[in-house]
């Protein structure tokens, strides 16, 4: 189907996303989203609360907006446990304090740097279970004001300003994470 929108044609963004859920046949599950009054201003966003939903299903999976101060670990292994996802791949955007680990052979620990205030470009990674209990494993780029650019292991990861934007492609294989003896370290099991 072929939409075209004229260029002074106001929906609301609700209205957007409810016509795309039905191009789609998913569930829309709305967050504080703008709202365009008769006079087409558009009203700002209001401050999500921590009853919004998380997340929306979508034709390969879900699609998760997190806010300010949620913890994207938390959320995700909250998603996978209420969904009973058996293993996913995963990627995102976002701001926030991300904490990017890079991996000490020798020690077979990470060597860990906290970077606060920075916009991830790019998120990727998995779900799968270790020890009955949701394992998640994300790799990331993040930048900060002047441009730098920083990667590696995402340890942890708090959403600060603005919002966080994780796209879970769900696989119909239960798949496992365990500890490689010869390197130490998780390893994904196929």
């Amino acid at each position: 189907m072929n939409l075209q929108l004229k260029p002074n044609f106001c929906l609301s963004k609700l209205m957007l996303a409810a016509a795309a859920a039905v191009l789609i046949n998913t569930t829309v599950m709305p967050l504080a989203l703008a709202d365009t009054s008769s006079n087409g201003t558009t009203a700002p966003m209001q401050c999500a609360t921590g009853s919004t939903p998380r997340y929306t299903k979508t034709p390969t999976g879900y699609l998760m907006v997190l806010r300010m101060g949620d913890n994207a670990f938390k959320e995700l292994t909250k998603l996978a446990i209420a969904e009973k996802i058996p293993s996913a791949s995963i990627s995102g955007i976002g701001f926030g304090n991300v904490k990017f680990g890079f991996w000490n052979k020798d020690k077979k620990d990470f060597d860990a740097k906290t970077f606060n205030s920075v916009e991830m470009a790019s998120i990727t990674g998995s779900v799968a279970w270790k020890n009955e209990q949701p394992s998640i494993h994300m790799h990331g780029v993040a930048g900060d004001s002047t441009f730098q650019a920083y990667g590696g292991h995402i340890l942890d990861f708090e959403v600060t300003t603005g919002s966080m934007e994780i796209t879970v492609i769900v696989h119909p294989r239960r798949l496992e994470r365990g500890i490689d003896p010869c390197i130490g370290a998780n390893v994904l099991g196929i």
